[in-house]
């Protein structure tokens, strides 16, 4: 069994989907439980991926490749999960913030979110503030997480945050922000909670967040 796990694991670092997909397969009709797959396969596999990426021994393509053949794989499980009752850590609200359509880094950060065990809620690029409360109101996540990649935009993280407050839920939720011009100090200015300076520290610290309240 541990053999076949560690196959899936190796077959996920490669960012081979279709190999991840039929070593689920097998696992599964041999009575490997989805928890053992996703868990020890899965997402032990995408945690050596995230720690070579912030190592630089991996850039973001093989970052991608490898996320892409475990959202294959999870696809594949999540029936499988939902029988077990297998429950994901908690729930992330993720955007590009308004004015701002850029999205590899969102993508990358939400990939990242995902092999946490944390359940990502995408809404996209050019996200309004109001349509961050808007969706904080109908999801009730335990992260909102704002991306910018422009100077020009990184205003509308401060909005955003001023938004919540006004709306008079700030207190209820943990704010990250991310994007190539953030920096901490900004995230200070701006009033959120938390900054990462890349999409594997991001989804550590989502986890620390929702692990903590």
């Amino acid at each position: 069994m541990s053999e076949l796990i560690n196959q899936i694991s190796e077959a996920l670092q490669s960012g081979k989907a279709k190999a991840v997909t039929e070593l689920i397969e097998q696992a599964l009709s041999e009575n490997v439980s989805s928890k053992d797959i996703l868990e020890k396969g899965l997402l032990a596999g995408m945690d050596i991926v995230a720690d070579k990426f912030q190592k630089n021994e991996v850039y973001v393509p093989e970052v991608l490749i490898a996320a892409r053949a475990m959202n294959a794989g999870t696809t594949l499980l999540k029936p499988h999960l939902a029988e077990a009752g297998a429950k994901p850590i908690g729930k992330a609200i993720i955007g590009t913030v308004k004015g701002d359509l850029h999205d590899i880094g969102k993508n990358l950060v939400r990939m990242m979110f995902e092999g946490k065990g944390i359940e990502v809620v995408d809404l996209g690029v050019d996200v309004s503030p109001e349509k961050f409360v808007e969706a904080y109101e109908t999801e009730k996540p335990d992260v909102v997480a704002l991306s910018a990649l422009l100077t020009t935009t990184m205003g509308e993280m401060k909005n955003t945050v001023e938004a919540f407050t006004a709306a008079g839920i700030r207190d209820s939720v943990t704010i990250m922000i991310g994007g190539a011009p953030v920096t901490d100090s900004f995230r200070n200015s701006a009033g959120a909670d938390i900054y990462t300076a890349d999409a594997a520290s991001a989804a550590e610290a989502a986890k620390q967040a929702i692990l903590n309240k």
